[in-house]
């Protein structure tokens, strides 16, 4: 099958997570980067770090940026999410132009990050409290979030006595729970076991699905580009730029068995060829 082949369309959200109303406005949707590139000063230099990128990522769209170490993945998110400038060239989100941190992402790194000393409920409702939003109107939201991703009855529990995969999926929640359009994820299972990163991967898919939000994923790993993604964008070695962008062929909703797919192994295959080392990236 060829790759470029068009993905099947994400089934339209539920509407239970709706609690907060949609921003509307006339914005285009979705994440635009026109010649955008960063250089880092240094004493010994200019050190670049992301030669001009031109790409746009669709609303709704579960878009994913795979490369090896230090070809400026990390750095493209924090340039999306507003927290580091870019040396040249145009973000827009929702066709307004990222100039500071905005409040229409929400970002998931790849430790949970809770704040031990919060329960479970409390780390979810931290981005409301940081932003002074009216609680009562956003608690509904984190406890149906939690009830989403099956952490309905540990509200009142404390981080440490949950699992890895249980802390990452109320980290999931907390980046949600301000309603934002775009979630951005950065490596978030790569501290994970395996066993626990494939099931985390198939309820972030489900989550994605019925949320109707706009993700934008960093991953090393070639297998979990092509099972996450709508789109695959590759990267090359540092300074980054893009080597190619993949339309992924694989219908949703998926499940591990997706991976059997000569399809999805095909593109795996593909998008390793742009690499000196084929098991170098996952």
């Amino acid at each position: 099958m060829n790759p470029a082949t068009k993905p099947t369309e994400i089934d339209q959200p539920t509407a239970h997570l709706r609690l907060v109303s949609d921003r509307a406005g006339s914005a285009a949707p979705g994440i635009t980067l026109s010649g955008v590139s960063k250089t880092y000063r240094s004493r010994d230099g200019d050190v670049p770090s992301l030669r001009p990128l031109d790409f746009h990522i669709n609303e709704g769209e579960f878009f994913v940026v795979v490369g090896p170490s230090g070809c400026g993945k990390s750095t493209l998110l924090k340039m999306i999410s507003g927290l580091l400038a870019p040396s040249t060239g145009e973000i827009l989100v929702e066709g307004e132009p990222v100039t500071k941190p905005h409040g229409n992402v929400g970002i998931v790194f790849q430790n949970a990050l809770l704040l031990p000393w919060r329960n479970i409920l409390s780390n979810v409702m931290l981005p409301i409290d940081m932003k002074k939003l009216p609680r009562n109107e956003y608690l509904p939201r984190a406890k149906a979030l939690l009830k989403l991703v099956g952490l309905e009855g540990f509200e009142k529990k404390l981080p440490w006595q949950l699992s890895g995969g249980m802390q990452q999926r109320a980290s999931i929640c907390r980046a949600l729970v301000h309603d934002p359009k775009i979630m951005l994820m950065d490596e978030p299972f790569g501290a994970l076991d395996a066993m626990t990163r494939e099931k985390m991967n198939v309820e972030l898919m489900r989550i994605q699905r019925e949320t109707g939000k706009t993700v934008l994923l960093i991953t090393h790993s070639i297998p979990e580009a092509v099972f996450l993604a709508d789109r695959v964008l590759v990267m090359t070695e540092r300074p980054g730029a893009i080597a190619a962008i993949y339309d992924v062929p694989l219908p949703r909703p998926r499940s591990l068995d997706a991976m059997a797919d000569p399809a999805f192994t095909e593109l795996v295959q593909r998008i390793r060829k742009h690499f000196f080392t084929q098991s170098a990236l996952d």
